[in-house]
């Protein structure tokens, strides 16, 4: 349920002494992340540079102005306020970024989603995470695996991750489920994260595994209430998969599934990369022996992916963040002193965002390039350069990349 300002107007601190998001505040940021156009990575940038998401609101039809497009659509107050009324009736929560129980490790990846629904038991994520993911088609073998290795995963005290699809991800969510009804009192538990809306079942004959997820673990949604899953939403949820978890133990996978799109999305952002190994004559598991021979951990119970987790689990560290908890895309460290190499001679008339704009466009190219090189290389500030980058981002002609880097769309 969302919060609720308190009779005074003041929301009170929370336990850790930081200021909870406002109702407005958090209205606006579900807003901002339903706008057309405004993915992700954009939507932090904006709340980096504006401070806040009423800020950045009232601040897009001048950014795309300037970006040259026509004006951005952004999501109307009464249909977020819908959405929020809808997930109440349903009994689930918006997370939005910034929140304290917006999961850490998610927050830290680069596109990490600026609202969240939930539906269970929110206690889930704090504790450690592992994803194990697979073939729909699984054998039976691969379906034993996953469900041992989530029961004995979860009694071990950790919360197993999947996707609530057919085959390995079922086995792992219901293997999760058995070890609590065996130990009640047991730490661990199971998350499902879902490519459509919160009340959206996918499969339908996972309704009954849908509905105690509901109850004793947790099921996440990026999407709004009502959306069906498409086929372009897998990838989306499958990097939720990875960012909550600090391992993602892939089952059986063909050479082109999508558990190997989760494997190189954990990979991108820092996460441990395990397979168990098959088969050679068998194709579900061609695209897990390619990840050991890539250079994956091999591993066959769930021993042996705690011995290599370790007793602590790492949080990944989390991005810089700015002032009212707004994560920063741009490094804020100052410039080195300028290059040596001739410059192009300045006018004197242009602003630093003018300058900064025809450097950036002169130095961006379809080869992706650090965005810290790029500022090196432009000699701008980094407010400076993230405002620019923002605006040809809005105007369709950025690209974004693993590791904070950037290219033209031509």
């Amino acid at each position: 349920m969302p919060d609720q300002p308190s009779p005074s107007g003041t929301a009170s601190l929370s336990p850790s002494g930081a200021a909870p998001i406002s109702a407005q505040e958090r209205l606006d940021r579900l807003r901002l992340a339903r706008s057309d156009g405004i993915g992700p990575v954009t939507g932090r940038d904006l709340l980096a540079r504006f401070g806040s998401a009423t800020a950045a609101l009232a601040a897009l039809p001048d950014l795309a102005r300037k970006a040259g497009r026509n004006p951005i659509r952004a999501c109307p107050p009464a249909k977020a306020a819908a959405e929020m009324t809808a997930l109440d009736k349903l009994g689930a929560r918006l997370l939005v970024i910034g929140d304290s129980d917006y999961p850490v490790a998610l927050a830290a990846i680069e596109d990490a989603p600026l609202a969240i629904t939930v539906k269970g038991r929110l206690d889930l994520l704090a504790r450690p995470q592992i994803a194990l993911v697979g073939a729909r088609n699984a054998s039976a073998n691969g379906r034993k695996i996953a469900q041992d290795m989530a029961r004995e995963l979860t009694g071990a005290g950790c919360v197993v991750v999947s996707g609530l699809a057919r085959g390995i991800d079922s086995a792992a969510h219901l293997g999760a489920l058995q070890a609590q009804d065996q130990a009640p009192d047991c730490a661990g538990g199971t998350i499902a994260v879902i490519a459509g809306g919160i009340d959206v079942l996918y499969p339908p004959e996972n309704g009954p595994l849908f509905e105690r997820i509901g109850q004793d673990g947790l099921v996440i949604a990026e999407l709004a209430p009502g959306t069906e899953p498409l086929a372009r939403h897998f990838p989306r949820r499958n990097r939720i998969i990875a960012g909550l978890s600090a391992a993602v133990v892939v089952i059986e996978a063909a050479l082109k599934s999508g558990s190997l799109i989760t494997a190189r999305l954990a990979l991108e952002q820092g996460r441990e990369v395990m397979a168990v190994p098959g088969s050679p004559l068998d194709p579900r598991c061609r695209g897990t022996n390619h990840l050991i021979r890539e250079g994956a951990l091999l591993v066959e119970e769930a021993s042996q992916v705690l011995e290599a987790i370790g007793p602590g689990f790492r949080t990944p560290p989390s991005r810089p963040m700015a002032p009212g908890g707004n994560t920063v895309n741009i490094s804020m460290t100052p410039p080195k002193a300028p290059l040596t190499m001739p410059q192009a001679v300045e006018n004197t008339d242009e602003s630093e965002e003018e300058r900064a704009r025809r450097a950036v466009l002169s130095q961006l190219g379809p080869s992706p390039v650090g965005v810290d090189e790029l500022r090196r290389q432009c000699q701008c500030s980094g407010p400076v350069l993230g405002m620019v980058l923002l605006e040809l981002d809005l105007a369709g002609r950025l690209e974004r990349h693993p590791g904070n880097r950037v290219s033209l769309i031509a």
